[in-house]
């Protein structure tokens, strides 16, 4: 579910004439494409493998109200989806409806690539989650809808906690350290009480987030980076002084092979995407023979007292601007993403898109961890230079110079807020 963000660079060729082709109106309107006899609509293979179902049902849908409307679809790979929707938006081919990874949808926004939808067209828009509904906003309108999420959850493992004497997750962070302390004093220092990438971003800004802080913020329509607010401080340093005290692995990696690190059996906690327990447990990655039914996932608490906000992965659905058929485009991502939809998509494993939706999961044992999770959450910066920013590995520098400890919070947080000022407005 962890989609990377792309560089506005990638689509910079893309839109040198798309500006002038824009519709400033909404998925409503009555000249843009509501009589079309075609629509195309690319998805990427999970939906292909996994849900095909929901596919021919919102086609159907869109069929009864546009009988005779001719419907394609293509399936695409993540790795190759941008490169492939760029060069076709550079023509006057450009598919109707497109799948985005949440991160993707910045660079599109902030160069025109998709045409402003209204939210009202679109079942449950007022309850989309937070992190999900900030990926599809760029300067007060919408350009895209939530398709489904994927949330952060911690995960430990029960044989070792139980070692230590503790029997049940912890739900404060106040229990969730006392209990790490046990385990890290009993294992050992060659141990990871809690295996914690020092450059995995999405960690650390929850913690940031967690005690009132953010990566940016926006003042009279400009970004100025916020790193060194008194309350990013304080998540910095809560953060550090997790990998201080917990993390006894290399602190100059990131996250990426964290679950084969924690199937190797030398840490009992992680904290990351909900899937990578049952990841690290897979035969072929547990080298300890022991993780099977022995980890557990539980909702991250934060030292605020609060839910950790999490930081949400998914898919949203947009509409090109060079689209012919932006009404009929809206119509099938409606009966795709609607009620019926995210109910099918739940089925499947997903999270849904909605609040709503996601109540109902909350009460089944199965889904209620990463369900509650995900009802705290943030994202990045909607601003235009924010792929310059993560092109650039900013946080990560950060994160390693506070980790191995070549400079303090302060000093890496300054010289952070400086590289991410240079660059955040620039679109």
């Amino acid at each position: 579910m962890k989609r990377k963000l792309i560089s506005a660079i990638g689509v910079a060729g893309m839109v040198v004439s798309i500006a002038a082709c824009g519709n400033d109106g909404g998925s409503g309107g009555t000249d843009n494409g509501a009589d079309a006899k075609e629509l195309t609509v690319w998805l990427t293979v999970d939906a292909q493998n996994n849900w095909p179902e929901l596919v021919e049902a919102a086609d159907a849908a869109v069929r009864k109200k546009h009988p005779g409307i001719e419907i394609d679809h293509e399936y695409y790979g993540w790795p190759d989806k941008n490169t492939k929707l760029d060069a076709v938006l550079a023509t006057d081919k450009a598919p109707d409806v497109v799948e985005m990874g949440n991160t993707e949808m910045l660079g599109y926004m902030v160069k025109g690539a998709f045409a402003p939808l209204d939210p009202a067209d679109f079942e449950n828009s007022d309850a989309w989650l937070d992190g999900l509904k900030a990926s599809v906003t760029y300067e007060g309108k919408t350009y895209g809808v939530p398709y489904y999420a994927g949330g952060r959850v911690a995960n430990w493992r029960k044989d070792v906690a139980a070692s230590a004497g503790i029997k049940t997750p912890p739900k404060t962070y106040r229990e969730l350290t006392a209990a790490l302390d046990r385990i890290q004093k009993k294992e050992g220092d060659k141990f990871s009480a809690w295996y914690q990438p020092t450059r995995d971003w999405y960690a650390a800004m929850s913690f940031v987030y967690d005690a009132g802080g953010s990566i940016a913020k926006e003042e009279g329509g400009r970004w100025k980076a916020n790193l060194s607010s008194p309350e990013s401080l304080k998540g910095l340093k809560e953060f550090k002084k997790v990998v201080d005290r917990y993390m006894h692995g290399d602190k100059t990696k990131d996250e990426s092979d964290r679950h084969l690190v924690y199937g190797q059996g030398k840490s009992a906690m992680i904290f990351g995407a909900a899937w990578e327990g049952a990841t690290a447990e897979d035969p072929k990655n547990d080298k300890t023979g022991k993780l099977k039914g022995n980890l557990e996932n539980f909702v991250m608490p934060g030292p605020s007292g609060k839910n950790m906000p999490v930081f949400l992965g998914g898919s949203d659905l947009a509409v090109p601007v060079k689209s012919d058929a932006q009404a009929v485009a809206a119509e099938w991502i409606d009966a795709f993403t609607g009620a019926s939809g995210q109910k099918g998509l739940m089925a499947k494993g997903n999270l849904p898109n909605n609040k709503t939706d996601l109540a109902t999961l909350k009460s089944d044992p199965k889904t209620a961890v990463p369900a509650t999770a995900a009802e705290s959450s943030w994202f990045v910066p909607t601003a235009p230079g924010w792929g310059q920013v993560e092109k650039a590995q900013v946080l990560q520098t950060m994160l390693q110079a506070i980790g191995t400890g070549k400079k303090s919070v302060e000093a890496a947080a300054k010289e952070a807020d400086a590289a991410i000022d240079k660059v955040i407005n620039t679109k």
